[in-house]
């Protein structure tokens, strides 16, 4: 492999020194980028450009050639493994993500397998690998997974959900379903991250977009506990180095000591906490990646420098800080914005690691 010339944000994700924050953003290859439209286009739908590896790979780097970003993350989707379990995932224009197989009983639970990442999902560890060759050592490379709690809201609510009435359902009338299903997906997962560590990715996210839905008891046993049980399970030394692993709950803010407890070396925060009470709840146990709300994109260049400011203030002096949005970049950002918040990111937060 190719000898990496940018590794602030392994490092930073490490809590080792670094000269600078090392940002990136969620969704930074998305539909705010006209390039990104362009490439969308050709594909002729979102999942054809998820499962092109040549026209993934692309996406993927098209941030790289217009923003200094410290990392790069595969572009995919979080549905990808219950694609792979034969649910019939389809996207309804302006509706979002479906599938024509819903898990409601024992019985479809019971015929779930484990894709084998090298037959089912062959076209995103072949995109990892492309991407991995065409970095050629620039930044990291970030692979990622739902995580078990957020995939399985969608396998069983269908789609999207407001309320999440049917797997909260099974969760209080038959939590013995929703373990096996939970368990199911987390042994997915970490087949999946593990395929993309072996082809090449630096480091390993897991998005649990809808762990903030759960009261806190529930939010220990059905999305922590597999969680954790996924760290355990990773790869976490590859090409002579650790492989960090970072996990983000969105509106989890109140978890974030007991998430540092799983094992990771790192954990996202949403804007709705504040970066100082994240770290004097987490200690020096992991690093913290945010947390600017990715609304401020949306005002002036100064303003969008004065909250980057205030973001670095709020994690104050000191490694193991990893510059995000809180959640992913909106469609409708101008990519200048985004470009500001990058650049204000370079130039002010070398004063807090002198």
């Amino acid at each position: 492999m190719t000898e990496l010339k940018n590794d602030t944000f392994l490092r930073a994700l490490l809590r080792e020194p670094v000269d600078y924050t090392p940002v990136w953003m969620m969704r930074q290859a998305g539909r705010y980028l006209p390039e990104y439209r362009a490439t969308r286009a050709r594909a002729g739908s979102f999942m054809q450009l998820c499962m092109a590896p040549e026209l993934a790979c692309e996406v993927t780097l098209q941030p790289l050639e217009r923003f200094p970003l410290d990392a790069a993350i595969l572009f995919s989707d979080i549905l990808t493994i219950p694609d792979a379990m034969g649910l019939g995932l389809y996207f309804a224009e302006g509706e979002g993500p479906h599938f024509e197989r819903p898990v409601r009983t024992a019985a479809d639970i019971e015929r779930l397998g484990v894709p084998d990442p090298e037959q089912d999902l062959r076209y995103v560890v072949d995109a990892v690998a492309l991407i991995r060759r065409e970095l050629g050592g620039r930044v990291p490379l970030i692979g990622f997974s739902g995580s078990p709690w957020t995939l399985a809201t969608y396998m069983v609510e269908g789609g999207g959900a407001k309320n999440f009435s049917r797997i909260k359902a099974m969760m209080y009338d038959r939590p013995d379903l929703l373990h096996a299903l939970l368990a199911k997906v987390a042994d997915a997962v970490i087949v999946y991250l593990n395929a993309q560590i072996a082809r090449g990715a630096q480091a390993a996210m897991v998005f649990d977009t809808w762990g903030g839905a759960l009261a806190p008891a529930c939010y220990q046993e059905f999305s922590l506990r597999y969680m954790e049980r996924i760290v355990a399970g990773l790869t976490r030394e590859a090409e002579g180095r650790r492989v960090p692993v970072i996990l983000f709950t969105k509106n989890g803010g109140q978890w974030l000591d007991r998430m540092a407890a799983t094992g990771c070396d790192a954990l996202g925060v949403d804007w709705t906490t504040d970066l100082a009470d994240a770290r004097r709840l987490v200690g020096d146990r992991v690093a913290l990646q945010g947390n600017l709300d990715p609304c401020v994109l949306y005002a002036s260049p100064e303003r969008i420098r004065a909250e980057v400011a205030r973001v670095l203030e709020s994690y104050g002096r000191g490694h193991g800080h990893v510059f995000n949005l809180g959640h992913g970049i909106t469609p409708d950002v101008d990519p200048e914005h985004a470009a500001a918040m990058i650049a204000a990111v370079h130039e002010l937060s070398p004063a807090y690691h002198a």
